[in-house]
Order: structure tokens, then C-alpha cells, then sequence
């Protein structure tokens, strides 16, 4: 085993990273932006392939990511903090239609009767992810096993002389790996206290999206493609939330406590290949979470293969 860094401290980056360490290498990551302080933090991080290509690579991905959240859900020790729980919830539709693509990944999608106004609606069982919690979990693992976490403003990818370089770096690749087909697609989120909401819904169409989390519910969202401002907008916030209310009517008595900006990395295709010494490993979408313990599975995979040539 050798020396790997990792490039990209979001949920994707550290994902990799503590699948590497575990597999016996030093790794270390660096990142312009801290796990806390990454577009991951502020995802809803409901289990869903959203804006995510190509199809079948993907649907193994996120495969593969469910068992890993439901198995952290199903062994978490009750004190300790991880951030991951399997609920229920219900997508709506506009039209009828057939199971979706990624239904195989699921094992107990249900068609069920709509509500007012929507054509059709299943329901299933998804990984849901606090990510401030679940982050910082994924930190802590990683320094269990010996890897680190530094901030560094990189100009360029490091050299893979000594190491083998993982690029997770998002959007970030633009410039660093000189990808321009890696865009934003802007998502806002509202955050909401003083409700009680026990289950997720989602319109993929709007996106329209309520997702409790245990000390908040996040309402979303939007899908602004190529849109760089970080800045919340309180119209777009209000027509966030009469969406959202119009589908989960119990929002009405919620009160406001933040709002969120994040910048999904989208790319035609999620870029997951090596390039000699180097990994890439990016452009997951609206999925990062989704797809992430799928992709470091991969990952870990073309590092063995780098480091044994």
C-alpha cells in the first residue's frame, strides 16, 4: 500500500478517503473547503439519483451506497452520532408512468394512490443523511485510521511523483483538471423548526422536496443550471415554500431558522476514471451522497490497480 491524497474534503472526497485508509493507504486530503464549509453540507441528502448520468454506472453506484447507509443505520451504536436513517417517504408524479430506472436499488418501491392533484406517487424506504453530523463522522473515521484533513488553496492538481492522486474536487475540476463540461447547477433550501414531519416527499419535477432532519426539516429546491451566486434569494425562498406547503400542507406552522445555498457539480457523465497516477472522481450532481460509498468502491478499485503497476 502507499501514499494517497485526496483532492476535495466534501461528502465524495471523504468518502474515498476513509475507503482508501481502510484499505491499508496513508491518505491525506486536501481541500480549499472544509467538510463543513462544502456544498455537501448543505444537501438535504435524501437517497435519490438526481441529475446523475449515465444510467446503469449510476444505478450500481447509488446500489451499492444503499446497503452501506442501511447497514450504518441498522448497526449504529444508539450513542453514537452518525447522521444516517432509513424513512419513508413518497415521490409524486405529474403522469403515469413505469417503475423508474434505479428502482432495482430499492427493495420495497410501492405504487400507491396519489395525492390531490398528482397523477401517480410511490413509496420507499431511503437513506436519509443529517450531513453536519454525518460529516463530521466521516472525519473522525477517517482520522481513526490515521488520514488527515488540510485546507490548502490548490492552483493546480499535486503531482503524482510520490503518490497516487484522487481528484474529487467537484466543481473545483473545472480548473484543476481543466474540465469545463463540470458546471453549477444552483440548488436553495430553506430550513424549518416547530414542525413535525415524519416522513420525506419529493416532486422531482419542481424539484420540490421536504426532508426532516432530527433537529430541522430542509424544504427545497431549485435547479438553476450554470448559476455561480451563493446567495439566498427570499423570493426564490418563498416560492420555495408555497411549493412545499401546497405538498405537505404542515409547513404552514413551521418557523424559519436558515437558508442554503449549494452548488451541484453536474457533468454530462459522472467522471469516474484513472489517468496514469491520477483518479477522477467527479461530477455526481444533485447525487453525491447517493452515490458516494458506490463510487469509493470503484475508487479503492483503480488505486489497487494504479499502485500495483
Amino acid at each position: 500500500m502507499g501514499r494517497v491524497v485526496v483532492v476535495g474534503a466534501g461528502v465524495t472526497g471523504l468518502t474515498c478517503a476513509v475507503r482508501l485508509a481502510e484499505d491499508g493507504h496513508r491518505v491525506d486530503v486536501l481541500a480549499r473547503d472544509l467538510p463543513l464549509e462544502t456544498t455537501s453540507v448543505v444537501a438535504a441528502a435524501l437517497w435519490y439519483p438526481y441529475k446523475a448520468l449515465p444510467q446503469e454506472r449510476v444505478a450500481g453506484w447509488a446500489a451499492t451506497s444503499y446497503a452501506v447507509f442501511a447497514g450504518l443505520a441498522a448497526t449504529a451504536d444508539p450513542g453514537a452520532e452518525i447522521g444516517v436513517r432509513m424513512l419513508n417517504g413518497t415521490e409524486v408524479l405529474a403522469g403515469r408512468t413505469d417503475d423508474p430506472w434505479w428502482a432495482g436499488a430499492v427493495p420495497d418501491l410501492e405504487h400507491i394512490g396519489p395525492p390531490d392533484g398528482y397523477a401517480a406517487a410511490w413509496s420507499f424506504t431511503a437513506p436519509v443523511v443529517d450531513m453536519p453530523v454525518y460529516l463530521r463522522w466521516l472525519q473522525a473515521r477517517l482520522a481513526s485510521r490515521g488520514g488527515t484533513v488540510t485546507r490548502s488553496s490548490l492552483g493546480a492538481l499535486p503531482p503524482d511523483s510520490d503518490a497516487v492522486v484522487v481528484n474529487c474536487a467537484g466543481l473545483g475540476s473545472r480548473r484543476l483538471a481543466g474540465d469545463e463540461d463540470v458546471h453549477p447547477v444552483r440548488g436553495q433550501v430553506v430550513l424549518l423548526d416547530g414542525v413535525e414531519v415524519d416522513r420525506w416527499w419529493l416532486d422531482a419535477a419542481g424539484p420540490t422536496y421536504v426532508v426532516p432532519r432530527s433537529r430541522e426539516v430542509v424544504v427545497g429546491g431549485t435547479d438553476e443550471d450554470h448559476e455561480w451566486s451563493r446567495t439566498p434569494s427570499p423570493e426564490t425562498a418563498r416560492k420555495i415554500l408555497e411549493r412545499a406547503t401546497r405538498l405537505v400542507p404542515a409547513l404552514a406552522g413551521g418557523r424559519v431558522v436558515g437558508h442554503r445555498v449549494g452548488l451541484r457539480p453536474v457533468r454530462s457523465t459522472v467522471r469516474l476514471e484513472a489517468e496514469g497516477r491520477r483518479v477522477h472522481c467527479y461530477g455526481q450532481g444533485g447525487a453525491g451522497v447517493t452515490l458516494s460509498w458506490g463510487c469509493a468502491e470503484e475508487v479503492s478499485r483503480l488505486v489497487a490497480e494504479v499502485t500495483d503497476q
